[in-house]
């Protein structure tokens, strides 16, 4: 078994304290005047605090083992029991060495008394729990630290993984609609289709690599939602239409990835489309960091179903990312999205559409 290696804090209690409990205990051994005798700082007090040494680095092993044997929260009662009848048992060794040892090899006549042994236990002892008091609650406080860095680990993946899971429900959903569109165009158009089916390679490729990040810059995102719109004007034409006003100031920032998308493909989906009453879809930023998305709502005879997917998979992400500020507002005339931009901190997100 390897040894322990004493850390910066355990050092500084034994260079501390140490000092501190071999010129107490010389005092009680060897009376008011010892320091006064040269033979005494060799043999008296050099010999306690070589005994120190020791008995301190006994004392960080044990400590260690009992820490790793009373790690758990629940335990911590028992470990601090375990830890001071520790502290005695070390202590009381360490004082029959010192008693045994100035008796030996004193320059000066010396008789051990009981006075003299409990003096120097409860010097020894008092001490030492001061030091055991620094060792565990540096113990806790790293118990601590380390529970936080687990949590925060833990809840990290837990939001990979929703993310990841909400990914996954758009790919499969956007392609869905994607090949509805294409049936349509092939019995009605063959060279529209044909179109169609280029334009859609180069947004499902964009799609596939937007999406294994979660996070896009909005500039991205506004180019990937102009080229999807060329797939939507294909079937639609003049029924259909988009205006974007974005400040550039905007460009680098975040949002989740295919939220754009999403949305308009909300607003295809319920609404009705027609070239007398086109649907009109407008994209702006706001003061405040703030991507509106709004359009006119042309009421349908027959709704399509919803299930607010879309909305739902938008806002989740909002939440993972502990980012608020996403709205869905309706008055009857149009219908508005307030999606966040965040503050892209590392502007390193270099996927473009191509």
């Amino acid at each position: 078994m390897k040894l322990p290696v004493p850390n910066k804090m355990e050092w500084a209690s034994f260079v501390t304290l140490m000092p501190l409990i071999s010129f107490l205990t010389c005092f009680v051994l060897f009376g008011n005047e010892w320091y006064r005798n040269d033979a005494l700082w060799l043999k008296g007090f050099g010999f306690i605090l070589l005994v120190g040494l020791g008995i301190w680095y006994t004392d960080v092993v044990l400590t260690r083992y009992i820490h790793d044997a009373f790690i758990s929260y629940r335990d911590t009662i028992k470990r601090i029991v375990t830890l001071v009848v520790k502290q005695f048992v070390v202590v009381t060794i360490c004082v029959f060495i010192i008693l045994w040892g100035v008796e030996h090899f004193s320059a000066e006549p010396f008789e051990v008394t009981p006075r003299k042994f409990w003096l120097s236990l409860s010097i020894g002892v008092s001490i030492t729990l001061i030091a055991m008091i620094i060792w565990e609650g540096d113990f806790i406080f790293s118990q601590y630290k380390e529970s936080v860095r687990e949590r925060e680990m833990y809840a990290q993946l837990s939001l990979e993984g929703e993310f990841e899971s909400l990914k996954r429900q758009v790919n499969p959903h956007f392609l869905f609609n994607c090949f509805n569109t294409l049936s349509a165009l092939i019995s009605e158009d063959k060279q529209k289709a044909e179109l169609f089916l280029n334009e859609l390679s180069k947004v499902y490729r964009y799609l596939l690599r937007t999406n294994e990040s979660g996070m896009s810059t909005l500039r991205n995102e506004l180019h990937f939602i102009e080229s999807y719109m060329r797939l939507l004007k294909t079937r639609h034409g003049e029924a259909l239409r988009l205006q974007i006003e974005t400040d550039k100031k905007y460009d680098q920032h975040l949002l989740p990835s295919l939220s754009l998308q999403m949305l308009v493909e909300n607003v295809v989906k319920h609404n009705a489309l027609s070239k007398n009453h086109p649907l009109t879809i407008e994209i702006f930023t706001t003061a405040g960091n703030k991507l509106v998305v709004n359009n006119n709502i042309r009421g349908r005879s027959k709704k399509a179903p919803s299930g607010r997917v879309g909305l739902s998979n938008i806002a989740t992400k909002y939440q993972l990312l502990n980012q608020h500020g996403f709205q869905v507002m309706e008055d009857g005339k149009y219908f508005t999205v307030v999606l966040p931009l965040i503050w892209n901190g590392t502007p390193n997100l270099n996927t473009t559409f191509t």
